[in-house]
């Protein structure tokens, strides 16, 4: 079942330093799933955009994109039967933050290396993203067992 959530922060940014009330957040529990996953990319795009960055500007679709990778690596790395994934959005002034929650705490993503994984068909995503967002990283999930991964994106 898809539901909004609510998730209270200490900050939203490291990169930015952000103050502790964020201008925009938007969080949702989404069902684990490819259906969940591309309804995380579009909701997060749809917000963006109601909050001032258009659709196919830098900002909307660089956080559609990390967004995309991040909860496609959550359903397909960080499943767990009957357990949702958590979608969190937050701008502050300089920078936009988007965080995918999962319950799977043994399975943390690593960033390895740089070079894409030959011929394999899968393996790019933390590529990406480490490529589009201003930083990124990974930290026990709040309150529930999990890891949140998180990317963000400085404004300007």
């Amino acid at each position: 079942m898809n539901s909004r959530i609510s998730t209270p922060r200490g900050h939203t940014s490291g990169v930015g330093g952000e103050s502790p009330c964020p201008l925009h957040e938007f969080a949702m529990a989404l069902t684990s799933s490819p259906r969940g996953a591309r309804l995380a990319r579009r909701l997060v795009s749809h917000r963006l955009d109601s909050w001032g960055h258009p659709y196919g500007g830098r900002v909307n679709e660089t956080l559609a994109l990390i967004t995309a990778e991040l909860a496609a690596n959550a359903v397909r790395h960080g499943h767990v039967a009957g357990r949702d994934f958590h979608v969190r959005l937050s701008q502050g002034t300089d920078a936009v933050r988007v965080e995918v929650s999962d319950t799977r705490t043994e399975r943390v993503p690593v960033l390895a290396d740089a070079e894409a994984p030959g011929e394999a068909e899968s393996g790019r995503g933390l590529l990406i993203v480490a490529g589009l967002a201003t930083g990124w990283g990974v930290t026990p999930r709040d309150g529930a067992p999990g890891k949140t991964v998180w990317a963000e994106l400085r404004l300007a």
